[in-house]
């Protein structure tokens, strides 16, 4: 490596890690298996994706302030038939080949699930779906710790003046007509605010995901014609993705009666980069929080972290076992991948599992290598981005790079990371 011969080798206990990131690479090795593993579990990921996003803006803009909204994951057809700004003709950046509406494969399972076809409420109460519950916990990831991350201006902009008068604009049109509804806002309008915002991190997410499930698609694809030669092509191909559609905006409309409402308007100039992506890898990648019953909020038991910052329960944390719960280690993600995986994926888990039900937990392993895979590209594209590039002639320079890197790592010193586990393929 270039790097070597310009600066001291690292001594941090990542090193090896840190010399590969220095070369281009991911924090997971290149192997043809990773290879595989990661671009199949991109694809099993995408199809569900694809309603995740869909029902996100779907709840964000029609539903809204449904006070009993019993159907809100019984998505309208029109946003089945909404087209992905990132696929299709039409596309504004065409990122995948293939068609801009829902993916044929998702609508295909919501026909018949795993079971047969049926009216859509027999497979919502048996759970034979596609479980929004997983991306509602996601939302609200980005939403509890919005405001402790520092990033972008999306959650400040929840509390300004300007956000809560579009707020009460959209609130009155809704319930225009409904005296008891009014009332109860007059009463108490924080409460309706407070719900507003966590709509908007609804639309926020649902954007976000919209280009993640073009992008996976067309990693895909890619794979099946035999583009991508190892584990940094794919990781450089989310990486261009980042740049590609870095200023994509994030906004809220809200469509009441026929009549368009913007909560937050694009004119304010939020970007993917910076109020999406960036604060989806910090609350959920990194973050998140325990499962609900397992660790005590009380601040005398000690047993979470006293600030928000140093939470570590995200899937880069996660003991990867399927205990029913919609946070993460992702259990009910993990459930919807499962419809999904190829036919590869499907072979490589039956050379490799203890049988069937021990393939929830194989794909489980399986996105937490490819997630360590993304972050790999945010942390090259953010390098990219404040910092030099590699082959910088500069010692200086690599040596600022290298302390990013560095700093980087230090996050995965706590015995719960899984960096040290995904860099051996016995990890499973």
């Amino acid at each position: 490596m270039k790097t070597a011969t310009k600066i001291p080798p690292s001594t941090h206990e990542f090193a090896e890690v840190i010399h590969r990131l220095e070369a281009g690479g991911s924090m997971l090795p290149d192997t043809p298996e990773n290879l595989m593993q990661i671009i199949g579990i991109y694809k099993a990921y995408a199809i569900p994706m694809d309603f995740y996003w869909r029902d996100l803006l779907y709840i964000a803009e029609r539903v809204f302030l449904n006070p009993l909204p019993f159907f809100k994951y019984f998505i309208s057809q029109e946003y089945l038939d909404l087209p992905n700004h990132y696929a299709g003709d039409t596309a504004d950046l065409r990122i995948w080949r293939g068609q801009a509406s829902a993916h044929p494969e998702l609508l295909a399972f919501m026909e018949k699930g795993e079971t047969s076809k049926m009216p859509k409420l027999f497979h919502h109460l048996m759970h034979d779906r596609v479980n929004m519950e997983f991306a509602e916990a996601c939302m609200r990831a980005m939403l509890w710790h919005g405001r402790d991350m520092g990033m972008g201006k999306f959650d400040a902009y929840l509390d300004s003046d300007e956000y809560k008068a579009n707020a009460d604009k959209a609130i009155k049109a809704y319930f225009k007509g409904n005296p008891l509804m009014l009332g109860l806002y007059k009463l108490f309008p924080e409460m309706f605010l407070e719900q507003v915002r966590q709509l908007s991190y609804y639309a926020n997410l649902g954007l976000f995901w919209e280009i993640m499930t073009a992008v996976f698609l067309e990693m895909s694809d890619i794979y099946d014609e035999g583009g991508f030669k190892g584990v940094p092509d794919a990781m450089d191909f989310l990486v261009n993705g980042i740049f590609a559609i870095a200023g994509r905006p994030i906004y809220h409309n809200v469509y009441i009666k026929g009549e368009c409402y913007e909560i937050i308007p694009k004119s304010k100039g939020f970007t993917w980069l910076y109020e999406a992506a960036l604060p989806y890898v910090e609350a959920v990648f990194y973050r998140t929080a325990p499962f609900r019953g397992t660790k005590s909020y009380n601040a005398q038991a000690h047993q979470v972290p006293r600030e928000q910052k140093d939470f570590h329960y995200g899937i880069l944390y996660a003991d990867v076992f399927p205990v029913g719960s919609a946070g993460i280690p992702p259990t009910l993600l993990m459930d919807d991948m499962l419809h999904f995986l190829p036919d590869y994926l499907v072979e490589y888990y039956q050379k490799h599992c203890r049988g069937e039900d021990d393939m929830l937990i194989q794909l489980g392993v399986t996105f937490q290598r490819s997630m360590y895979n993304v972050t790999s590209a945010v942390i090259q594209a953010l390098r990219t981005a404040l910092l030099y590039p590699l082959d910088d002639d500069n010692p200086k320079h690599l040596m600022k790079n290298r302390q990013f890197f560095e700093m980087q790592m230090d996050r995965f010193k706590r015995p719960e990371a899984r960096l040290r586990d995904i860099q051996s393929q016995d990890y499973r």
